[in-house]
């Protein structure tokens, strides 16, 4: 599973947002994947993409949401291949808030893709607007779709869990998800096919004559420029700021060339 190829980039990143991962006594154990029916192409795609034996099954069940609920289930059992999935970050049993980006090299648009196929969302919001969203309780992953999303849109996020339930819900709207999802959901890559055509659909959007473009950008606070004028790392600086190493030197350069007020003028 070389995750620079962008078939096996994808099939993680969704495996780490909706796969489960379970460990038996012994050498037993498995891995499954388990969606709903209308969506089994995907499930045949992964098990043509693992050299190992698998099976995908259907069956129909009682849910909280549905009396007759039917999914398909791709089963994976190969110890090898279990064992390759956790080393490169899927862990066992109960995930959610534990999953990081992998610490190998992988094709990040690819690996961003399948974690929205798997707990995200693409499509319009009620007004009629384009919007990409994604629910997770990993810092780690709501850090880097941020700092992904900051490179290909200019777009800055700050990420903070809900009251309700715990999870961060980041998303992106108009123009800034237009650009987002342009770039992930390219022609011909694996993906969820009904996310697919929505995605497809977003570029046909255009902002209405009359409707305002808002400011999103961060402002910088005295909180910030105090780091920033205190330390010599700018690339430390920027990922803890959650900023671009550019905005961040160009801020230096602003403030010590007395082009605005210092936290200590305020």
């Amino acid at each position: 599973m070389d995750l620079t190829v962008p078939e096996y980039a994808y099939m993680f990143g969704f495996l780490q947002a909706d796969g489960h991962l379970y460990q038996g006594t012994g050498q037993k154990g498995r891995l499954s994947v388990e969606l709903n029916a209308r969506d089994i192409d995907l499930l045949y795609r992964f098990k043509n993409l693992t050299p190992y034996n698998s099976s995908v099954t259907e069956r129909s069940r009682s849910t909280n949401f549905a009396e007759n609920y039917h999914s398909a289930v791709w089963t994976l059992c190969s110890l090898e291949a279990r064992t390759k999935l956790n080393e490169l970050g899927l862990p066992y049993g109960r995930k959610s808030r534990t999953i990081t980006p992998p610490r190998v090299a992988f094709s990040r648009r690819d690996y961003l893709r399948g974690l929205i196929d798997a707990d995200g969302s693409v499509g319009y919001t009620g007004p009629g607007w384009p919007f990409v969203s994604l629910t997770t309780s990993s810092t780690a992953i709501g850090a880097y779709l941020c700092s992904y999303a900051r490179k290909i849109t200019g777009a800055e996020r700050l990420i903070n869990r809900n009251a309700r339930d715990e999870v961060y819900n980041i998303s992106y709207e108009k123009e800034t998800a237009q650009a987002l999802v342009a770039d992930l959901y390219y022609p011909g890559c694996l993906s969820l096919g009904r996310k697919q055509v929505k995605a497809d659909a977003l570029a046909r959007w255009i902002r209405p004559f009359d409707m305002r473009v808002v400011d999103s950008r961060r402002h910088w606070t005295a909180r910030d420029d105090q780091v920033l004028l205190q330390s010599d790392d700018i690339p430390a600086v920027a990922e803890e700021l959650g900023r671009t190493e550019k905005s961040c030197r160009v801020r230096l350069w602003r403030l010590r060339n007395s082009k605005m007020m210092t936290p200590s003028d305020g």
